[in-house]
Parts: structure tokens; C-alpha cells; sequence
């Protein structure tokens, strides 16, 4: 396990922060990302954790260009504001929707839309519009590294959950299927370590999930 506030990397372009908000919804933490060498972007900049701020802020020095959320549950976006203010970065993602589990404070100074392209002289970041766990939930494609950010579309070592309203199944099923269309080599989750399978992981999950649904439909079948 990755000790929390330690730099890891993961690749050339890659380097892997865990927030230490670890529990039964986080695992061993939020995973927060930082992604280039000369002009970086963070995804998924995590709680609004000091000690996780001090570190993030650490480790991009006067190199902070964007700030990207994958979506606005307060694991995954509050300390976009803190480390925004203090780097001058531009936070990129889309707007909450109404409902009691958002990050209210997160004010997006580019909002995302799907195909979205976010390129410099070292890589290109496209994002995908995921929705399933949440409506504005986004994963970032790392193209050069065949890498997708997945926040809580995919994790590691657990499924994730769904919660209407702005939560739904079925395009969470059609989401993931989505992902397959993606030339992907790793999955890099917002918790647990990178997946090495993505295409077995995806075609797992939708097995998963209608094989969860036939039991259901079973279960009214047999008590009429």
C-alpha cells in the first residue's frame, strides 16, 4: 500500500498522490494524479485534506496548468479550490447536479463536455463522458499511454455504487461498454492500485451487473 502524501511513479509522464481518506467507500484513499513534466495537470485533486494540499502543492512546484475532476463527490474535487487559488491553475469539469452528495463548492473555469481535448507538447488528455455513478462523472483518456483515468467508473478491488436520481444503471452499463471502443492498455482508478486488464475488468463489470439484474428479475418471478 502507498503510503499517503508519497509521491509514486508510475510512469514518465505519470506520478500518483493517495489522499489520506482511507474507509469502506475509499479504500486506501483517494488516488489524485499528476500527469506531465513540464506543463502538469492533476486529476481528481482528492478531499480538502491539508496535509494532501501541502503535498500536492509540493510536487507540481510553479508547473500547475489544469486541475481535472472526474466528477464532484466530496472525495474527488474540494481541494481543487485551495490548490487552484494557491498555483493559479484552471479547473476543468462539469457542474454538480442537485442532489445532497456534491462537492458544492466546485466552480469549473472550463466545463467539460464529451471529446473534450486537453493537449500539450507532451500529451493528450481527452475526456469521456461516463455517466452511471454520476451523472457528471468524466474519465480522462491518456492517449500517449493508452492509460484511462477512471475515477469511481472503475475501481480496484470493489464495484461502485449507484445512486439515483442523478445515479443510474443502465448508463453506467452503456458507459462501461463505451470504454471499449477506447484503444486502453491500464486503468488508473480513483482507488486501488492500476488495472493491467482493462478489457477483462470492463467486460467483467457488465457481466457482473446483469447477472445481478437476471437475479432480481428472477427473485420476482418466483414470488409472482
Amino acid at each position: 500500500m502507498q503510503p499517503h502524501g508519497e509521491v509514486r511513479t508510475l510512469s514518465p509522464r505519470l506520478r500518483r498522490i493517495v489522499a489520506p481518506n482511507p474507509g469502506p467507500m475509499t479504500g486506501p484513499g483517494t488516488n489524485t494524479y499528476v500527469v506531465g513534466d513540464d506543463d502538469l495537470v492533476i486529476v481528481d485533486p482528492g478531499p480538502a485534506i491539508p496535509s494532501h494540499i501541502e503535498a500536492l502543492l509540493a510536487c507540481v512546484g510553479d508547473k500547475l496548468r489544469y486541475i481535472a475532476c472526474t466528477h464532484t463527490h466530496p472525495d474527488h474535487s474540494p481541494a481543487a479550490q485551495a490548490v487552484a487559488r494557491a498555483t493559479g491553475a484552471e479547473v476543468i469539469g462539469a457542474v454538480p447536479p442537485e442532489d445532497d452528495h456534491q462537492d458544492k463548492t466546485f466552480k469549473p473555469t472550463i466545463e467539460l463536455h464529451h471529446d473534450h481535448v486537453l493537449a500539450t507538447d507532451e500529451f493528450t488528455l481527452r475526456a469521456v463522458h461516463t455517466p452511471g455513478h454520476v451523472g457528471n462523472h468524466y474519465c480522462f483518456f491518456l492517449e500517449e499511454e493508452g492509460m484511462l483515468f477512471a475515477g469511481d467508473h472503475i475501481m480496484n478491488g470493489s464495484t461502485v455504487v449507484i445512486i439515483p436520481p442523478s445515479g443510474d444503471m443502465k448508463a453506467y452499463i452503456e458507459s462501461l461498454q463505451l470504454l471499449l471502443d477506447y484503444p486502453l492498455r491500464q486503468i488508473a482508478p480513483g482507488h486501488g492500485e492500476v488495472i493491467e486488464d482493462p478489457g477483462a475488468a470492463v467486460e467483467w463489470l457488465v457481466q457482473h451487473r446483469l447477472g445481478r439484474e437476471a437475479k432480481v428479475v428472477d427473485g420476482l418471478r418466483s414470488s409472482g
